[in-house]
């Protein structure tokens, strides 16, 4: 079948720069291990997205549309990727700048200037050059990407967009009779829930969107369970005390 805007897939994908052959992202935990990108607190596997909703680089995102569910190479250019390298994003700090800050600036070294990444470039002459360009802006990337099923669920297709939007990673949420129900253990502003609710019923065709307190019960302490196990003995006598009558 052809994959059109809005569809909801199931993917795994490894993007490479296509010049340097360096792997930034993958889903595959053998391959981050494999490339020395591995990092514990990773989430690996397949993932869920909506395509045309900004879930994957655009120009991913894009040629997917289209095509068939399978196996694909996808060259995405920097314009659909992450950007062209702009000269405007280059500074010169003063290297006095650093070291006010305990900072040993050198070539590589990625800092923080006034909330800002970036990359130092060169060093001389009392005068630092930093990059706050993207790293791999204004490089051609190489996709292998594996669209490998349509998820047709609903509710499934609800817990993606949330974890997508929210970064929920198991929302407590279900889509019956074209109608959505999301837990959350406080209540939502009305600032915040109202976009949320109307991008989920443009994007599943939903006609409406309930946000319900989830009651969350606090947790029994260990005086509690002896409490417990106490009105237990009580309320329930073993059945060697019980008395029958005839």
């Amino acid at each position: 079948m052809t994959l059109k805007a809005k569809d909801f897939i199931e993917v795994e994908y490894t993007g490479r720069t296509k010049d340097e052959g360096f792997v930034f992202d993958t889903t595959s935990a053998e391959v981050a291990k494999s490339e020395g990108i591995f990092s514990p607190r990773g989430s690996y596997g397949p993932v869920i997205i909506c395509l045309g909703q900004g879930h994957l680089v655009q120009g991913m995102d894009r040629q997917l549309i289209g095509k068939e569910l399978g196996t694909h190479i996808i060259t995405v250019q920097p314009e659909e990727g992450f950007g062209k390298k702009s000269a405007k994003l280059i500074h010169l700090i003063p290297t006095s700048k650093f070291k006010k800050e305990q900072i040993m600036p050198q070539p590589g070294l990625q800092v923080n200037v006034d909330g800002q990444m970036g990359i130092i470039k060169t060093v001389s002459g009392g005068r630092t050059l930093v990059d706050f360009n993207h790293p791999l802006s204004g490089k051609e990337l190489v996709y292998h990407v594996e669209a490998k099923r349509l998820i047709t669920d609903d509710t499934q297709k609800l817990k993606a967009l949330l974890t997508l939007q929210l970064g929920l990673p198991d929302p407590d949420a279900v889509v019956k009779e074209g109608k959505a129900t999301i837990s959350f253990p406080q209540e939502l502003p009305k600032e915040i829930a109202e976009p949320i609710a109307a991008s989920i019923k443009d994007v599943l065709g939903l006609s409406e969107v309930s946000f319900v307190k989830k009651e969350v019960k606090a947790p029994v302490t260990k005086g509690d369970k002896e409490e417990l196990q106490k009105g237990n003995k009580q309320d329930h006598p073993s059945s060697q005390n019980i008395k029958t009558t005839q």
